[in-house]
């Protein structure tokens, strides 16, 4: 697999969130995701987007992690906000996902940030078992969702 960065506006990244979306309406219902977000928040180095694509050169995984600052959504100075974590069913299981991770943390660490933060809910318990086995915790809810009952956040310290 060939883990690289892109933007995200990307055809290629748009096209994992559009799957992941779809994946969000039938977990969820709704829209899925109706987070605020703009290609410039993941744009170094106040973030980074990455994409995984597998040997036949397909999209089949990504990630984007953008900086956070203290505001009215519970956000602290110093959090790198994880944000479209997705791998495609197919390329399920291949570890792609905690790879990402690793990359995203060291990069967001690399950038100064102090605390990597995620949301995600109910519906998702493998990725909330990812996060969990990767040293991430339960914390106070920030962001759009804070206030839904099936969100929950997590928080893990960037040490150096």
């Amino acid at each position: 697999m060939n883990i690289r960065p892109t933007t995200y506006d990307h055809p290629d990244a748009v096209k994992l969130q559009d799957e992941v979306m779809q994946e969000y309406v039938v977990r969820y219902g709704g829209e899925g995701d109706a987070t605020p977000l703009d290609p410039g928040m993941f744009a170094p180095p106040h973030g980074l987007y990455l994409l995984a694509y597998d040997d036949e050169g397909r999209p089949v995984a990504s990630g984007a992690w953008r900086t956070q600052d203290t505001n009215d959504q519970g956000y602290a100075d110093g959090d790198a906000e994880l944000k479209r974590m997705y791998v495609v069913p197919e390329a399920r299981g291949l570890g792609l996902a905690r790879r990402i991770l690793a990359a995203l943390e060291d990069d967001a660490r690399a950038a100064g940030r102090t605390r990597m933060v995620l949301e995600t809910g109910t519906a998702q318990p493998e990725a909330i078992a990812l996060y969990t086995s990767s040293g991430y915790e339960p914390c106070a809810k920030f962001g759009h969702y804070r206030d839904y009952d099936n969100s929950r956040c997590f928080a893990k310290p960037l040490n150096p």
